[in-house]
């Protein structure tokens, strides 16, 4: 088994209790501020926390129609999370699964950075071109963008 990955680092001039609450409330912010990417997302089994399956129906604007998750550690403490792609077409059938890792760390100007690790654990050793990476690397960064644009416009709520 081989595996391919991206690293993405994003900063912002919120706090990091900022962006991870928004974070927090990705399933429902994200099919609103970007249904290109996605269409939906559907709790399927848990709470929200640690065990949580949620699938993703994507939109038009990416190459896959469906993918679940399964919800990993989450803490609070140190603003961190991370959580599996383990089914669907977003594995590309040469995926036995997709690993996000997601820290949120200050910066010296008050605001935070949002880093995030992605591994693609491969079934043998076809890995995803580097056209796929780059594409991903783009729909991470306008994902991160609109989340944002979204607590910037709901102050009450970030």
């Amino acid at each position: 088994m081989s595996t391919a990955s991206i690293e993405l680092e994003f900063t912002s001039p919120f706090s990091r209790e900022t962006v991870f609450k928004a974070f927090g409330d990705f399933h429902t912010i994200a099919p609103e501020v970007i249904p290109q990417v996605f269409k939906s997302i559907e709790t399927v089994e848990g709470d929200g926390g640690v065990g949580t399956i949620r699938l993703f129906t994507f939109g038009d604007g990416v190459p896959f129609t469906s993918g679940k998750y399964k919800q990993g550690a989450i803490d609070a403490t140190n603003f961190s999370y991370n959580y599996s792609f383990f089914e669907g077409d977003n594995l590309m059938g040469i995926l036995d699964s997709i690993d996000h890792y997601v820290n949120i760390v200050p910066s010296a100007d008050g605001g935070s950075v949002f880093k995030q690790t992605v591994i693609y654990n491969c079934k043998g050793d076809d890995k995803p071109s580097a056209d796929i990476l780059n594409f991903e690397k783009e729909i991470y960064e306008k994902t991160y963008k609109a989340i944002e644009a979204y607590a910037v416009a709901h102050p009450e709520t970030y």
